[in-house]
C-alpha cells in the first residue's frame, strides 16, 4: 500500500468511498474547495486504486483537525485507516501541533472505538452537530512537542 498526496483525478474514487461510508457525504465542490484551501489530503492506494483517504488541517497555530477519514468497506480491518491517521500525526508533529481534534457521530461506535485505539479521548458532546440533528462526540489527542523542528530565535 502507498500513502500519497491527493491528486484531482482521485476525486471520482474519493467520492465513491465518501458516498458509501457516510449518510451525509461532502459534495465534490466542498472536497475540492478544502483541497484548494491547503488542507492536508492524503489517499491510500493499493493495486493502483484509491482505497481510503484522510483530510486534515491546522486550524490554529498549534491545533490540528481531522476533517474526514474513510476507507472502502472492502479494505477495512487491514490497518489502512490507522496508517492514514499515523501519517497525518507525523505531519502534525513536524508542524509542532500540540493537539488534534475531530468530531464523530455519537452513533458511530466503530469510529469512536477506532479513534480511542489511536489515542484519542472523548471530550464532550456537541448537540445537533450534523444536518440530520444527530449529536457528535468531540475527540482530542494531545501530541508531544517536537523541539527538533522548532524554529530558533
Amino acid at each position: 500500500m502507498i500513502i500519497r498526496e491527493f491528486k484531482r483525478p482521485d476525486i471520482k474514487r474519493v467520492l465513491e468511498i465518501e458516498t458509501s461510508c457516510f449518510n451525509d457525504p461532502y459534495p465534490p465542490s466542498i472536497l475540492i474547495d478544502i483541497y484548494n484551501l491547503g488542507a492536508g489530503f492524503l489517499v491510500a492506494q493499493q493495486d493502483n486504486m484509491v482505497v481510503g483517504y484522510i483530510i486534515f488541517w491546522i486550524r490554529y497555530e498549534d491545533e490540528g483537525h481531522i476533517i474526514s477519514l474513510a476507507v472502502d468497506k472492502k479494505y477495512r480491518r487491514k490497518n489502512i485507516g490507522s496508517q492514514l491517521v499515523d501519517y497525518a500525526i507525523d505531519i502534525f508533529n513536524k508542524c509542532n501541533v500540540r493537539e488534534i481534534k475531530l468530531e464523530v457521530r455519537v452513533g458511530n461506535r466503530g469510529a469512536r472505538e477506532f479513534y480511542k485505539e489511536s489515542g484519542f479521548e472523548e471530550k464532550k458532546i456537541l448537540k445537533n452537530y450534523y444536518e440530520d440533528g444527530e449529536d457528535a462526540v468531540m475527540m482530542r489527542k494531545a501530541l508531544k512537542l517536537n523541539f527538533t523542528n522548532k524554529p530558533k530565535d
